[in-house]
């Protein structure tokens, strides 16, 4: 396959496109945002984001080597001076989306989407490393995963990609809709759906609404999409689409996991194996699932969630022809992923980081995790607010208080307006809470206060800024 480039003929299918010196212009084979990573040839989209203007940077990016730039057209007269292909556009951004959509129709590689309320991230990793035992794989990087992230994601994939893992990710109707027409999926997948972003989503079934774009962008290209049949509001929609794979932890399944147990420092034992009825060995033939024996491991990453999102990745593998040694092989090879259940070891302590973001089910999760490791008996959980529950953040930060239970050794610290509600509920269940209505007051507790010989947990909503509690924490136990 010959290196992907877009064309004049490209350019001119972007709507409202107007091309200036279309005779100077040569296919690009490389669509740039940042002028910083351009290269010679490279086609400049000036997008105007929150902090800079790309427009701003349209010169520095011609120096480096843009054979041509995407400008809003309102600028144009600003770069009349350019001797260089200008093409102007009502919108740089919609037109940076239907570039990237073009770019994905150039692709030999199978497109892999990935949305959910949670684990989303850890899903998109742990597919990417079984693919890689077989597939040359390109996937979302950082927090790439919205209206400019996904088509960047796209752009960075090449001739050579066979495999290309996108993580779509929403907090507002239509951002979903948007990326999957852009990602077009051959295969997708949600997680889960829990209570994250019901400020601008409102529910769960709205929650659904806005994520399931990608199952009907997905069945539109012919493709198959992976249903969590635990997953209340998912699998009732499981009916709605015959080319599928339905996987979980209970009922009849294709992909069927079980929890074995656990070993003494939380780590989750799993078995995973593929149904063997009938009517599942007729779909082997058409969507080719065979696992075979099942596969048995302690994963190397922490929690029960973890294990939730190693079944959903295995489900995609195996579609995909991975097999149960390569599958075995791949899963030495995960690791966590900064802030999200980032587990660290010290001589009178782990410290569990989880603080780059929070949900009422990640909460959950990750005290459960909390309690399963045997290394130490006392148990401190730091949770701050959790952001964008809406009217709902009242209720749903109280409920939080029914995954705790009084005992001498597990102690709630708590920062933020709404875990102030939480507090109260602890006090009244007589578990031994403490509320600090200042971050200075928290830190000085965390850097001097007896909490040694300890599991530690540090989990709340990005805006929070919990990772500093981590770094006083890391200080002072290193």
């Amino acid at each position: 396959m010959g290196k992907i480039k877009i064309t004049i003929e490209d350019l001119f299918s972007i709507p409202t496109s107007v091309i200036y010196n279309p005779d100077n212009y040569k296919p690009a084979s490389a669509v740039v945002i940042d002028s910083r990573k351009v290269k010679k040839g490279a086609l400049f989209v000036a997008i105007k984001g929150e902090k800079y203007d790309g427009h701003d940077f349209i010169f520095e990016a011609v120096e480096k080597g843009a054979a041509a730039v995407i400008i809003n057209a309102n600028k144009l007269k600003k770069f009349n001076s350019l001797d260089i292909p200008i093409i102007t556009v009502n919108n740089t951004v919609k037109a940076y989306g239907t570039l990237a959509n073009i770019w994905r129709n150039k692709l030999s590689a199978k497109v892999i989407s990935i949305t959910g309320s949670n684990g989303k991230t850890m899903v998109k990793e742990m597919i990417a490393v079984l693919l890689s035992e077989k597939f040359k794989v390109v996937k979302t990087e950082a927090n790439n995963n919205n209206h400019i992230g996904v088509p960047l994601t796209i752009f960075n994939a090449d001739e050579n990609c066979q495999a290309l893992i996108l993580e779509q990710g929403t907090n507002h109707f239509g951002e979903i809709p948007y990326t999957a027409k852009i990602s077009q999926p051959d295969y997708s997948i949600i997680t889960n759906i829990g209570d994250a972003h019901l400020e601008f989503l409102k529910s769960r079934e709205g929650i659904y609404k806005e994520k399931s774009a990608l199952f009907e962008e997905t069945e539109k290209r012919g493709g198959v999409v992976f249903f969590n049949m635990d997953d209340p509001v998912i699998s009732k929609r499981a009916k709605l689409y015959s080319n599928k794979i339905t996987f979980g932890f209970s009922g009849s399944v294709d992909v069927k996991g079980k929890i074995l147990g656990y070993t003494n420092d939380g780590k989750t034992r799993i078995q995973i194996r593929s149904s063997s009825s009938n009517n599942f060995k007729a779909k082997v033939l058409s969507l080719g699932v065979d696992l075979g024996e099942a596969i048995d491991l302690a994963l190397p990453v922490y929690g029960e969630s973890s294990a939730k999102n190693f079944l959903a990745a295995s489900a995609v593998a195996l579609k995909l022809g991975i097999t149960k040694e390569e599958i075995i092989n791949g899963a030495k090879n995960f690791y966590a992923v900064e802030g999200r259940l980032d587990v660290k070891k010290y001589n009178n302590a782990v410290l569990i980081d989880d603080t780059y973001n929070a949900n009422p089910a990640s909460i959950e999760s990750a005290v459960a995790l909390v309690k399963k490791i045997k290394t130490f008996k006392n148990k401190v959980i730091v949770l701050g607010d959790i952001f964008e529950l809406g009217k709902s953040a009242p209720r749903l930060h109280r409920k939080l208080g029914d995954i705790f239970s009084a005992g001498k050794n597990i102690t709630v610290l708590t920062v933020g307006k709404m875990m102030y509600l939480l507090h109260k509920e602890l006090r009244k269940k007589k578990v031994r809470a403490i509320h600090f209505y200042l971050r200075d007051a928290l830190s000085i507790y965390l850097a001097y206060e007896e909490i040694d010989n300890a599991v530690i947990l540090v989990k709340g909503s990005r805006g929070m800024k919990m990772e500093e509690f981590v770094k006083i924490l890391e200080k002072r136990f290193e």
